[in-house]
């Protein structure tokens, strides 16, 4: 089975994951190419369209600081169709992993699992069996996070405006579990549609690209 024939066919399994949920809003922001690789409400396009201190440029390679910081949105967690208890979530996640994700914490730069990872594969979520970010998407910011051009599919990652700390950036999680990930930025690669996701390691789980092409594999046999 191919990476995009893979792709396709987690399509029915996040229709059913997210029915309800209305999670990216209206917007597309398109990359230099013309494809539509995310979906933001207009505000959040707009963010993107923007040149703004505070944010894009205080976090290119060198400057850290709006990568840094935590994140204090509100994420509606009773939207997310995976529901577990606090006592689930704690036992399904070690302390780094639920502060980060589910207290919308961070972790210290080039001090992280995945931030100089290279294998072949697919980045989960670490609350629920999502497929995220694929390897083929990522790339070296310099930044010291985990970054990525874009999701594997939209429709899982779900953006939120972010004013904390007197900056306004782009917050995104995942929207089948609620789970924190990161922010995402204007200042990645122009020719791969500009956009850098800085993911926290904690929010993810790596599966090699055979364990993931065998997981689509043995999920589409249990649908036929």
């Amino acid at each position: 089975m191919s990476l995009l024939s893979g792709r396709l066919l987690l399509i029915p399994l996040a229709g059913v994951l997210l029915v309800g949920v209305g999670c990216l809003g209206l917007e597309t922001a398109q990359n230099t190419a013309g494809r539509s690789n995310v979906r933001l409400d207009p505000m959040d396009a707009l963010f993107l369209n923007m040149k703004n201190a505070n944010t894009a440029a205080a976090c290119v390679p060198g400057g850290q600081a709006a990568c840094g910081l935590p994140s204090n949105v509100v994420i509606d967690m009773a939207k997310s169709p995976v529901q577990r208890t606090e006592a689930e979530w704690r036992q399904r996640l070690t302390p780094a992993q639920y502060e980060v994700v589910r207290q919308q914490g961070t972790e210290p730069p080039f001090q992280n699992e995945y931030w100089d990872h290279h294998a072949d594969g697919v980045y989960f979520s670490v609350g629920s069996d999502t497929p995220l970010f694929d390897s083929h998407d990522k790339f070296e910011s310099g930044t010291g996070w985990p970054s990525f051009t874009k999701p594997i599919q939209p429709e899982f990652v779900a953006a939120t405006k972010d004013t904390s700390y007197g900056m306004t950036r782009i917050e995104v999680h995942c929207a089948v579990d609620g789970d924190h990930l990161g922010h995402v930025f204007d200042d990645g690669p122009p020719e791969k549609g500009g956009l850098r996701y800085c993911i926290n390691s904690a929010s993810l789980k790596f599966m090699p690209r055979k364990d993931y092409d065998a997981w689509v594999a043995a999920r589409m046999s249990k649908k036929g």
